[in-house]
């Protein structure tokens, strides 16, 4: 069996590899192990491995795991990485350092004014329906430049642009397209890559790469 440090090794080595042929630094490249489905038990190796980084999918899920564990270790930074309902922006704002999918004017008003309260900005990224799917959350290509301009307007700190390719199709060409579009529009974090295609997305440029099952395995 593999422990925790070496998989984060693993990958670490696989987003150095990555970046040569790039021209770019392994260091521009944050990963955020997704400690989501994960009990406490299974994070602390990381933890104790070294890693700062994780990322949550649900405000609940990490409200109950994360305060314990930050009291322990030192300089965590927590990443909301899934959907988030307007209701839960107040809580997310309280426990999040990065949130992963602003993506609508309703979660827009709700966050600016959680954050007015809390007296405190959240970075956060935008997400983009980067292949046009109905089922998906994200904002659409062709209202990415208005929201922009709202999410600025609301002081709120664009940390760059998120999405999550179609599966079953080779992701590259939406990596690249994400990239134009962050570049067109004046952002430069661009929050793509998973476990499956993170290798791809740091040589289009990923500045954050969101990878849970090559550090965790299969989800508990």
């Amino acid at each position: 069996m593999e422990s925790a440090a070496d998989k984060l090794a693993e990958v670490r080595e696989n987003i150095a590899r990555m970046c040569k042929p790039a021209r770019r630094k392994p260091e521009e490249v944050t990963l955020i192990a997704v400690s989501k489905t994960h009990p406490a038990e299974r994070i602390t190796p990381l933890l104790e491995a070294g890693h700062r980084v994780f990322g949550e999918n649900r405000v609940q899920e990490a409200a109950d795991k994360w305060p314990d564990l930050r009291e322990q270790y030192a300089g965590v930074e927590l990443h909301l990485i899934g959907q988030l309902q307007s209701n839960k922006a107040e809580e997310a704002v309280e426990l999040f350092d990065v949130i992963h999918s602003l993506d609508r004017p309703s979660l827009l008003k709700a966050l600016a004014k959680a954050m007015d309260k809390a007296g405190r900005r959240v970075p956060c990224f935008v997400q983009v329906n980067i292949g046009d799917e109905e089922q998906k959350g994200g904002c659409s290509i062709a209202d990415l430049p208005a929201f922009l301009e709202q999410v600025r307007a609301a002081d709120i700190p664009v940390a760059g642009l998120m999405c999550l390719p179609p599966s079953g199709i080779e992701p590259a060409p939406f990596f690249a397209f994400l990239a134009k579009l962050a570049k067109d529009n004046g952002v430069e974090g661009l929050s793509m890559g998973m476990s499956g295609d993170y290798e791809t997305a740091v040589q289009m440029g990923a500045t954050h790469v969101r990878v849970g099952t090559a550090l965790f395995g299969a989800r508990g």
